[in-house]
């Protein structure tokens, strides 16, 4: 099964321009393997999210972008819960590739909370 196969599968769908903007942030990863799902979509969340953290301001026009990062961590989960024994390996990863964002980001740190 394709990554986008497996994207279509999960019920409820996202709503249309949510999903779009999943896949587009996806890319060529969604003619892939399903099973790389939790590493695709944990790379397209930190695509998504290295230019809103490099930003000073954020506002409403980041919404999508952002909701399409939480989906697609969402969907990292989902789909590394599919094989139990690799899971912990899984959340470690995508922990720490989303944590060396913060580090990473030229953001002031007192603004992060």
């Amino acid at each position: 099964m394709t990554l986008a196969a497996w994207l279509e599968s999960r019920t409820p769908a996202p709503p249309p321009a949510l999903l779009a903007r999943i896949e587009l942030a996806l890319g060529a990863s969604l003619s892939g393997s399903a099973s790389a799902a939790p590493d695709e979509c944990v790379r397209a969340a930190v695509r998504l999210l290295e230019p809103l953290l490099e930003r000073e301001g954020a506002g409403r026009e980041c919404a999508l972008d952002l909701l399409a990062a939480d989906a697609l961590v969402t969907y990292a989960f989902e789909a590394a819960s599919a094989d139990v024994e690799k899971l912990d390996a899984h959340a470690l990863a995508a922990m720490t590739r989303l944590a060396a964002l913060a580090s990473a980001s030229s953001y002031p740190s007192d603004a992060r909370g």
